[in-house]
């Protein structure tokens, strides 16, 4: 697609040549950043569900300093794109844009601006100059010539854009917010969310929001992930990350991967640029967050919240200033895992409901009246279906890089035969490993890896080595266990699961243990962790039991039985 290169239909001088379908109405979306245009290929088809009579066209304004993957987007989406210099060229019957900073080409057709966040919150870098203008608000010039419509979710959106730009007195239509709509109604999808991210129903979901700029949370504290992963228990919590659509575009997808690889490779689970945050934020537990939309959004549907950072680039009076007023700080340097759990276990699902009313009006009409606005500025009469309404939204397919090597804790109580053994993993790739012992107490700290881990420092270094798919047979497993250590002289054990059921755990001395547990059976990684914390509180192998505790509070027997010796034969 090249800026420089007309498009002939449905929008050329000769398209009706070539159309299939004839269209009575041009409707131009102008794409100028991947945060509007999501917005816009989020809304705009249940509005023109189904209606023949309105062709719809995209424009690629390539002039922001967001445009990275405007094009891309519209690529994949299917979308028909015009180089801007042709709109002049046209003559559109309407421009749809979420975007306010645009510069539209004379003429008289109407421009409707979409909101592509929450109101106007936010101060930014004004392209046209060097100094700051209000986020959400278009060109005096446009408002001057009365073209422009400005879509806005609460009266108080209304009342702010009148103090800062009086001439848009009587082109403000409140309809609503179809993001918030989306979220509050896909609410009974959460648990197909949260499957979808390999989320147990006993794991706790930590989503981190960060807006864009150095105020945001990235901005100010990029190893935030990094130091939640390492301190929040992986069996018992998982974390997410919806990062601004502009850092992707500004930074490209290479910089941020690279620079949150450690994260990556803990168990990240890192929201694309577009479309699957939403699910994303429906599926969280807890929401550590900023001045940005997602973290308004999130407390507006009672989800526990963290506000981490806080830019002065946020409008005063505004309703994220009133998030804030409400909201608890976290102490970035401070014991995360506690914060956490006093946030959940404090939280009332009705302790923003105030800030959300300051932000949000007309629920759960937002499409139907966007509809409406959308056909009288047309000219065209309402198709006769029934007016749209927020569908649930779909469940997003999210590829998670599995994590290969573990900080193992073992905690061991009890005495004689009864004992129990608590096991704390953290993701290795985040944690700055170390074995030292604590005081008066049984606890014991290992490295563990898979087989696919792919840092041979790691694996060189690991006390115990876990194979990462289940062995077919006994013998199969067996024999795996005596190559693996033989491969690895430094580890102490070689734990695999055997497909038919239980688990064989390898030691250096050529014992082999079978361990059998309620639970958690298809993973060696916590049984080897039991075994490795028998041998150094020296309890018996053969014929005992242990409870073993890992995080969320679950419990399981697990019962130890010793082969006559490590043999494949």
């Amino acid at each position: 697609m090249s800026d420089s290169w007309p498009l002939r239909v449905p929008v050329g001088s000769d398209a009706h040549r070539w159309n299939t379908f004839p269209g009575e109405r041009t409707l131009v979306v102008a794409a100028r950043t991947v945060t509007s245009t999501v917005r816009v290929l989020e809304t705009l088809p249940s509005l023109v569900r189904g209606d023949g009579r309105v062709s719809v066209v995209f424009a690629y304004d390539p002039t922001s300093a967001f445009n990275g993957g405007v094009l891309e987007l519209l690529r994949h989406a299917g979308c028909r794109v015009m180089p801007w210099g042709q709109l002049g060229d046209i003559a559109p019957d309407l421009i749809l844009s979420a975007s306010e900073n645009i510069e539209v080409p004379e003429g008289d057709c109407p421009v409707l601006v979409l909101p592509h966040g929450v109101g106007f919150q936010k101060f930014v870098p004004d392209s046209r100059g060097s100094g700051e203008r209000l986020s959400g608000i278009v060109p005096e010039s446009l408002l001057e010539s009365g073209r422009a419509w400005l879509v806005v979710s609460h009266p108080a959106q209304e009342e702010q854009l009148l103090a800062a730009r009086p001439k848009a007195a009587g082109r403000t239509l409140l309809v609503g917010d179809p993001v918030l709509d989306e979220l509050l109604v896909s609410r009974p999808r959460r648990a197909a969310y949260r499957e979808a991210l390999g989320v147990a129903k006993d794991q706790r979901l930590v989503m981190v929001s960060s807006t864009w700029g150095r105020t945001s949370l990235l901005g100010q504290d990029p190893s935030l992930l990094q130091r939640l992963l390492a301190q929040l228990p992986f069996d018992e919590y998982r974390v997410g990350a919806i990062v601004h659509p502009n850092v992707w575009s500004a930074h490209g997808a290479w910089q941020v991967h690279t620079l949150q690889a450690a994260a990556l490779d803990a168990g990240l689970l890192l929201m694309p640029a577009a479309h699957a945050w939403r699910s994303g934020l429906v599926a969280a537990d807890v929401l550590v967050g900023d001045h940005g939309s997602v973290t308004l959004y999130g407390a507006s549907m009672g989800v526990p919240l963290l506000l981490a950072t806080f830019g002065a680039d946020a409008v005063p009076g505004t309703a994220v200033h009133a998030l804030a007023a409400r909201a608890p700080r976290l102490d970035p340097l401070g014991d995360l895992l506690r914060q956490v759990e006093h946030v959940v276990h404090g939280h009332s699902p009705q302790r923003y409901s105030a800030v959300a009313d300051q932000a949000f009006a007309e629920p759960g009409r937002t499409l139907a009246g966007l509809r409406a606005v959308l056909y009288r500025l047309l000219r065209l009469p309402e198709p006769a279906s029934p007016a749209p309404s927020a569908l649930m939204l779909p469940v997003a397919d999210l590829p998670v890089s599995p994590v290969t090597s573990w900080q193992v804790n073992t905690v061991v109580a009890g005495a004689g035969e009864e004992i129990s053994v608590t096991v704390l993993r953290f993701p290795a790739a985040v944690c700055a490993f170390d074995e030292t012992l604590p005081g008066s107490f049984r606890s014991f700290t290992h490295l563990a890896c898979t087989t696919d881990e792919s840092d041979p420092r790691l694996s060189g270094s690991a006390s115990v080595l876990v194979r990462s798919a289940q062995a077919g047979t006994v013998v199969e497993a067996l024999r795996w266990i005596r190559d693996t250590l033989a491969e690895f002289p430094g580890s102490l054990l070689a734990a695999s699961a055997v497909r038919q059921g239980g688990c064989l755990v390898g030691l250096r001395d050529g014992r082999v243990v079978e361990v059998a547990a309620t639970g958690v059976a298809g993973d060696p990684g916590l049984l080897a962790a039991v075994i490795y914390a028998c041998l150094r509180t020296g309890h018996p192998l053969d014929d005992s039991q242990v409870l073993l505790r890992v995080g969320g509070g679950r419990e399981h027997d697990v019962v130890l039985r010793l082969r006559p010796s490590l043999s494949a034969g």
